[in-house]
């Protein structure tokens, strides 16, 4: 249930980029949305300091109130352990520097390439791959960079496939969504887009009728791929922004990434899995832990990974078990982690 403590009063009905500027951005705001005394949060300061935070309180409305161990919550605060130093861990787990072919172009695969839309996003997860990522360098907004991203993208006649990311494509206006997308459509060898988006989830109300309008003129087939991590992130919100998108053609799928403390229990992943698909989203993806610095303390050992995978397949039937995989720098697919039946 949302409280008042959560929202600040306001009579009209607020659009998504009204939530997204009230989002809240230090550790005491969120301590008292939560009915929690600020100094549970007193070691969030110097973490915030490197990587700040920022949750839409639509999301922190999910949270259950007096529990500094909330699964929703620990995704997103702050902590001292962030700042431990890990050899292993290093500001380019995923070797994305050496993929650039294009300002805010990338390419790791064969076939698909993938454009840095925007560095905005509604949610600052402790855990993202993409915290120390140089966005300043790759902005694709920019008219001059948009257009060099753009001009590669048709020069090579095997990208069939453009994912959208960033930050988050859904923080751009409807408008530069519609300009983005008619860009790449009017490319005849690319055949379809994908958007990798946690918006819809942290911040439902950005599924708005301009969103709508936008997909269902959309000439290319449409895949979204959400982040959800745990079932409680799921509630009837949600739930109705993800039928909206369904109601316009488009694939619904999910990503989750396997975290410590979060959802490495059978039963979590497996309430997920059946929640999600109630919702009309397809579970997709189960990430092992991208090796970002600041992100040790959410690491999962592979050997309890992959148990977990085997767990999940023994009672779920095979389409709601997620692929549970790696990404590893220089590969030339997801490195698949079988699981242990």
């Amino acid at each position: 249930m949302i409280t008042a403590s959560v929202y600040p009063r306001q009579l009209e009905p607020r659009t998504w980029q009204q939530e997204l500027a009230e989002a809240i951005t230090t550790p005491e705001e969120l301590a008292d949305a939560l009915g929690l005394a600020r100094e549970t949060f007193t070691d969030a300061q110097a973490a915030g300091q490197r990587f700040r935070l920022r949750v839409p309180r639509s999301f922190v409305a999910r949270m259950r109130p007096g529990d500094p161990h909330d699964p929703l919550l620990r995704q997103v605060l702050p902590t001292t352990k962030e700042l431990a130093d890990e050899p292993a861990y290093v500001d380019d787990p995923i070797g994305e520097r050496t993929a650039l072919r294009a300002p805010a172009l990338l390419q790791k695969y064969h076939g698909r390439a993938l454009l840095i839309a925007t560095e905005a996003c509604a949610v600052h997860c402790r855990y993202c791959f993409r915290r120390e990522f140089p966005y300043a360098e790759q902005h694709a907004g920019e008219a001059p960079r948009f257009g060099e991203a753009l001009a590669e993208i048709a020069r090579d006649e095997s990208l069939e496939e453009i994912i959208l990311s960033g930050g988050d494509p859904l923080s751009l206006s409807n408008a530069r969504l519609e300009s983005l997308t008619g860009a790449l459509a009017a490319i005849a060898h690319v055949r379809r887009i994908r958007v990798h988006t946690r918006q819809p989830v942290v911040l439902p109300s950005r599924v708005d009728e301009g969103l709508l309008r936008w997909l269902r003129g959309c000439t290319l087939p449409m895949v979204f791929v959400l982040h959800v991590n745990h079932p409680n992130e799921l509630d009837a919100e949600l739930m109705g922004a993800c039928a909206r998108l369904r109601a316009t053609g488009i694939t619904l799928l999910n990503q989750s990434v396997l975290l410590a403390g979060i959802n490495d229990d059978v039963e979590v992943l497996s309430h997920l899995s059946r929640r999600l698909f109630d919702t009309g989203v397809l579970p997709y993806y189960l990430h092992a832990l991208d090796r970002v610095r600041g992100a040790a303390h959410f690491a999962v050992a592979e050997e309890r990974a992959q148990a977990l995978a085997g767990a999940l397949a023994a009672r779920l039937p095979g389409y709601l078990v997620p692929r549970l995989v790696r990404e590893v720098a220089g590969a030339p697919a997801k490195v698949t982690l079988p699981p242990a039946l």
